[in-house]
C-alpha cells in the first residue's frame, strides 16, 4: 500500500475546497472588469436604436413644474427637440448636465427633459441644486413610457425632428465631443432638409 495520500482523503479535499471561493471571485472579477470595458466602449453604434427614422412613441405624460398639466407626442410637433432621460438617482446624469446645460443655452434646440423613475420632489431638487436646462420636463414615474421608446438606462438621449420622427439617438452621458461631432450634424441634415420643403 502506498503512503502518497489519495485524491479522496479528507486533507486532499480541505486543499481543494479552499480554491473554489477564490475561483469565484477571480471570476467575478473578470466579469466586472468585461463590463467595465464595455460600458467605456465610445462606440455607440453597437446599440443602435430600431426607433431611428421612425415616429416617437406616443405618450401623455404630466410635467414635472406644472401640476394637471399633461403633454402629448403631438403637443410637442412643430419644430425639432431633444428628449434628454435624466434621474436624480443617476450619477451619470450629474456628469452629463453641464454639457447640456451650455448646449441647452445655445438654443440651438428646444431641449425636453424626460425624468425617469424617480420621486417628484427628488427631481425638483435635484434641479434646483444643478439647473435646469429643459424647456420642460416630462415626468415617467412608473417607467411605463420609457418601455415604449426603448429606454433601458440613464442618460439617453433623442433627437426628434419637427415631424415627430426620431432621427438621433446617444445612450450615455452627452460630451462635447458627442454634441460637436454627432448631434450638431444631425441638427444640420434636419435643418437642410426642412429649408429644401
Amino acid at each position: 500500500m502506498s503512503d502518497s495520500p489519495s485524491s479522496n482523503t479528507p486533507a486532499a479535499r480541505n486543499s481543494t475546497m479552499r480554491w473554489i471561493p477564490l475561483a469565484i471571485v477571480a471570476a467575478l472579477g473578470v466579469l466586472l472588469f468585461a463590463g467595465v470595458l464595455l460600458s467605456r466602449n465610445p462606440n455607440r453604434d453597437a446599440l443602435p436604436s430600431p426607433l431611428i427614422g421612425k415616429p416617437a412613441p406616443a405618450f401623455r405624460l404630466p410635467v414635472l413644474h406644472e401640476a394637471g398639466r399633461l403633454v402629448t407626442d403631438k403637443d410637442l410637433r412643430g419644430a425639432p427637440y431633444l428628449l434628454n432621460v435624466w434621474g436624480s438617482w443617476c450619477p451619470a446624469c450629474r456628469d452629463e448636465h453641464p454639457v447640456l446645460t451650455r448646449f441647452a443655452e445655445t438654443k440651438r434646440v428646444r431641449v425636453i427633459g424626460f425624468n425617469w423613475k424617480d420621486e417628484h420632489a427628488d427631481a425638483l431638487r435635484w434641479l434646483e441644486q444643478f439647473g435646469n436646462p429643459y424647456l420642460m420636463v416630462l415626468t415617467d414615474y412608473d417607467g411605463k413610457a420609457a418601455i415604449d421608446w426603448g429606454i433601458y438606462g440613464a442618460p439617453e438621449t433623442f433627437l426628434v425632428d419637427a415631424g415627430g420622427t426620431i432621427r438621433w439617438k446617444y445612450v450615455g452621458p452627452l460630451t462635447d465631443e458627442v454634441i460637436q461631432n454627432e448631434l450638431l450634424p444631425k441638427l444640420a441634415q434636419i435643418d437642410a432638409k426642412s429649408a429644401s420643403l
